[in-house]
Formats: structure tokens, sequence, C-alpha cells
């Protein structure tokens, strides 16, 4: 299906596409930067609505705006292309690490998280739009603006929007080796707290009951989850107790991040470490285990469905002249919010690019046209699957 119209759509604007990105990496838009998020939204939003897509900007009071944009098609599959407007970066980084080409990469302040891939969402459309492609139900972009942050808002409007579509193709960058990303683990962030009893360290240390001691003895038993499940992951990242050395130490608590492959493993391992918490560790003292299911990212699992876009993803690839293989990550993504509510999504579909977060940030300037075509071609043919 037009693959080479496609490839030179593409070839022939990048230039165009180049320009376009060294004006967002020019934007400050760390999460917490109210100022900087709005000024990518409004470029976008413009860009957006030039295109034809009816645009809703959902405002907020303390971080940057979420930006919805829906084009109605001429039938099929309903598609959401999801992205974030937001960086890592403090401000200053932009006017301190200007974008530039260094060989066959581009380096700059979100180039590969995700600016490269925003644009490679807008100039695939484009590019469909340029042959008269509209053969799908809806097509929509949504674009977040607290991707980056633990403490989130924009949350239920992923899955709000992910409920109103039948594929989604998120536009994180590919994988340093270029693979797609197929499967992500379930994370979930849980508290152990200790109570033990108090005691002069000097005087009567046999009053006391050590909570450290026993947290410490409660987390060598945990540790043993490990591999509980094939890629079940238990990490305990940070430990805290007592008031100073001449104390026997009465409290204790550990933050501990647990991953698993599928949901229903997460739970299993939160069901092991109760029934080991409920049995004391050390006489004279009691621990309990705070989680709160509701802020597990949940697992983005490998079903057929996804399977199913892989293989087309892969053939459209062969097509382009190049090879895609999917892969499993233990790393989070809004991809498994959408996956959450039932959606088949494919994540990694912007440029290959890595060292996301730092100074030497990246992608590769010979994948931007071959990846923005995949993306292209993916949209266009999803509706056959």
């Amino acid at each position: 299906m037009f693959t080479k119209e496609i490839l030179t759509f593409l070839q022939e604007h990048l230039d165009e596409y180049l320009s376009d990105l060294r004006t967002l990496t020019a934007i400050d838009s760390g999460t917490l930067y109210k100022p900087g998020v709005d000024a990518v939204q409004s470029w976008l939003q413009e860009r957006l609505q030039a295109m034809g897509f009816q645009v809703e900007r959902i405002a907020q009071a303390r971080l940057g705006d979420n930006l919805l944009a829906r084009r109605e098609g001429e039938g099929g599959k309903r598609i959401l292309l999801l992205g974030h407007a937001d960086t890592v970066f403090p401000v200053g980084t932009a006017a301190q690490h200007p974008m530039q080409i260094d060989g066959n990469l581009l380096r700059g302040p979100g180039v590969c998280d995700m600016k490269g891939g925003l644009l490679a969402g807008l100039y695939a459309v484009r590019a469909l739009d340029a042959l008269g492609f509209r053969k799908y139900g809806a097509l929509q972009f949504l674009i977040v603006s607290d991707e980056e942050i633990h403490d989130r808002s924009s949350i239920p409007l992923i899955r709000q929007v992910a409920k109103a579509s039948d594929i989604a193709f998120t536009l994180e960058a590919a994988r340093a080796n270029g693979d797609i990303v197929t499967a992500r683990k379930t994370a979930l962030w849980c508290t152990v707290h200790v109570r033990g009893r108090a005691a002069h360290a000097g005087v009567e240390p046999e009053k006391g009951r050590n909570a450290i001691l026993a947290l410490i003895r409660h987390l060598l038993e945990i540790d043993k989850l490990n591999g509980f499940r094939p890629g079940v992951t238990v990490n305990i990242g940070r430990i805290e107790g007592g008031t100073q050395p001449n104390v026997v130490a009465e409290e204790a608590r550990a933050e501990l991040d647990l991953r698993a492959w599928r949901n229903a493993e997460i739970l299993e391992v939160l069901d092991a470490m109760r029934a080991q918490l409920v049995r004391p560790a050390l006489e004279g003292t009691t621990a309990t285990l705070d989680v709160n299911l509701d802020s597990a990212m949940p697992a983005m699992e490998r079903t057929p469905a996804v399977a199913a876009l892989e293989t087309l993803a892969q053939q459209i690839a062969q097509r382009l002249g190049f090879t895609v293989k999917g892969a499993s990550t233990g790393g989070a993504s809004d991809a498994s919010f959408v996956a959450a509510e039932g959606v088949p999504v494919l994540d990694g579909l912007g440029p290959i690019g890595g060292l996301d977060h730092s100074p030497d940030e990246y992608i590769e300037l010979d994948s931007i046209v071959p990846r923005t075509a995949l993306l292209a071609l993916l949209i266009a043919e999803a509706g056959t699957i």
C-alpha cells in the first residue's frame, strides 16, 4: 500500500521535520515548568488544527495543559496516537544544550523522549493526508503534560480516551537497537512497617524489641520472592528506622518496588508477602504491609491482538527495507494504561534513540524517515487485522 509514496513524501519533508524539531527542543518543557509545556502544546495545537483536527485543550492549574485532537475518517478502526509534551530537563537546558547534529546523531533535550516521536506522529499523518488516505473510523492524538512524574493527573484521561479507541500506537522512541515494545511489566510500590518496643540500649536493652532487626529478617525472606514467577522482581529500595544509636528501635520501614509480567502475578507476590509478615520475625514485634493497588502501573501484556500488530509491523518494515522485533521491558509507559482498557497497543514507534534524560540524549538521523513511514503504514493497514 503506497509504500514508495510515503517514503518519498517523508524524505522530501525531512528538512522541515528537522526545523520543527529544533523549534520544539528550544523550548524548556520540564514537567513542573508550566509555561514551557504549554508553549509546546500551543505549537502542537496550531499544527493539528491546521491539519483539520478538532482540538480540545484541557486546562491544568499547576502543570501544563493536556491536548486531545480528533478527526473523523471514512470508516474503519479508531486509532489513537499517544504522547507527552513534558521532559525531565530544568529551565535553562535548552539554551545550554541546543539541538545539534553529530554525524548520524541528533542530540538535544527531549529529542528522544519524546519530541522526535511527537513529530513522527504529525508527519506520518501528513504523509497519509497527502495521499488522500482516511480509511479509519477516527484518528486521535492525545498528548499529556505529566508523563515524567509520579504524582499525575492525566491517567484517568488516558484511560477514558483509550476506551474510545480500537488500536493505539505510542510515540516513544524505538529502543536503541531498533526494537519496538510489545510488553511491559506491571509495577507497584509498597511499604513494610514494623513496630517493636523502645528501650535504653545501655541500661535495659532486654526490655526492647528491635524493629530494625525484625524488619531485616522480614526483608531477607521477602527477597526470596525474586523469581517467584518468571520475571517477578522485588527490589528493596529504601529503609529507615529508629531514632538514635542508644535507643532500641521502636519503628522501622522499608519501601519496595514489585514488578511482574502479568497483573495477576503481582497479587500473588503481595499474598506471599502478607503470609510472611503475619509471622513475627522477632517476638514482641508486628509487621504490616501498606499498599495502594490504585497506584499500580498495569502490565502491558502481549496479547494475541498485540502479537498480530507486531507481525504487521514486521511485514511493513520488511517492505521498507529493515527488520524490527518486539521487545519486552520492565520499564513503565503510558501504553500500559491503554492496555489496561483492553486496547491492543504497540509502543516505541518514534525514531530510534537512546540516552534519555541525559545531556547526550539522541535520535538517529537516518531512522527518522523509515520509522515515520512504519508508523504511517501501521495507521493505514491496522484495520486489516
